[in-house]
């Protein structure tokens, strides 16, 4: 009985040690994203709203203006929009 206590002790505290592992890379790559946000490194995805690297690949150009999408399926929309206007 005394094994099984000691096993579920442990098997508790390395749970909580990889759990907040865990979490602190989840801290530190928001803070990453927060960063690149500001500096202007990611613009918004004008469909849904998500940040996306303004060098990526999925984007659109509109006469002067480039657009960055987060998903083909966001870019599909934004077409459509296009070509509803014209």
């Amino acid at each position: 009985m005394i094994k099984f206590v000691v096993i579920a002790i442990a098997a508790f505290v390395l749970w909580k040690l990889f759990s907040g592992d865990q979490m602190k890379k989840n801290e530190k790559a928001e803070k990453v994203r927060e960063k690149e946000i500001k500096a202007g490194e990611m613009v918004k995805d004008p469909i849904c709203g998500t940040y996306v690297r303004k060098d990526g690949d999925i984007r659109v150009r509109n006469g002067e203006k480039v657009e960055c999408f987060c998903s083909y399926e966001c870019r599909d929309k934004y077409i459509k929009r296009l070509e509803g206007e014209k």
